[in-house]
């Protein structure tokens, strides 16, 4: 039989115990069943957990598992979707991916110690949701054949060529230019909506989507009430400016805010 241990995807607040039934036949990571696991107490602060195999989270094979695309994002839709199904009842604090313990008593020790913390944390994100801002450069991709000069020009091939790289230069140049301005006016915008704000490591690679090349890539705090106002605002930061494209998304559950204690997660459960 393979044994299991417990996945641990966020913590919540249930004040009426509905959260429960929001859960029922939601498939957690690797197909499982997702519960609730409460403090000795009893009290409305919960961690919503399932049990995943033991041999896919144990250190080396985890690491391996981190380097499987596929694998990688079966795990976070799963993760994201348990997040988002408590964050449409309740205010929660999401818990990095892959975060485990030996079993649900493991968990329940974890939230008897910090109980008073994290719900301080969740009555300061309470009506509250995340907001996520890309500024991106979108310039025109460089060319090898130049364009055709002037018909009065007398430039040799060589020149036109390096002229043709001097344009395309400052073109470049201008782009950055603008997203710097781009991302002051993103800034005054969201000072006037936003709470809070974390700026992420931009994107690159694979994690980069679409057109242009991530230059700003940040997080917003947003009370509900500012949320329509603070995405109409931010959105209009690049009109008048070429070149520059700004990408606002959300609402989401507030992951980049959740900052819980340290809660001393198996990240790998002993052999």
């Amino acid at each position: 039989m393979t044994e299991v241990i417990s996945y641990a995807y966020a913590i919540a607040r249930d004040t009426d115990g509905s959260l429960a039934g929001a859960l029922s036949g939601l498939p957690g990571v690797a197909e499982a069943p997702v519960h609730l696991v409460r403090a000795g107490d009893r009290g409305e602060v919960v961690v919503a957990v399932s049990p995943v195999p033991e041999q896919d989270f144990q250190e080396a094979a985890l690491r391996a598992n981190l380097e499987d695309l596929e694998w990688l994002e079966s795990v976070a839709r799963a993760h994201h979707r348990v997040i988002e199904a408590l964050a449409a009842r309740t205010t929660v604090l999401p818990l990095r991916l892959a975060t485990v313990y030996l079993d649900d008593e493991r968990v329940r020790e974890m939230l008897d110690t910090r109980k008073a913390a994290f719900a301080e944390r969740l009555a300061v994100l309470a009506a509250h949701t995340e907001w996520g801002v890309k500024i991106y450069v979108e310039s025109p991709a460089p060319t090898d054949r130049p364009a055709a000069p002037p018909a009065d020009a007398d430039l040799s091939p060589g020149r036109a060529y390096l002229s043709h790289r001097k344009a395309q230069r400052h073109a470049r140049e201008d782009a950055y230019r603008d997203a710097e301005e781009v991302a002051r006016r993103v800034e005054t915008a969201a000072r006037g909506h936003a709470v809070d704000r974390v700026q992420h490591r931009v994107q690159q690679g694979e994690l980069a989507r679409g057109p242009g090349e991530n230059v700003v890539n940040d997080a917003y705090l947003v009370p509900l009430r500012h949320a329509e106002s603070f995405r109409a605002d931010v959105s209009r930061a690049a009109e008048g400016l070429s070149g520059v494209r700004v990408e606002v998304t959300g609402p989401w559950a507030p992951y980049s805010f959740a900052t819980p204690p340290e809660t001393e997660p198996v990240t790998g459960a002993a052999p």
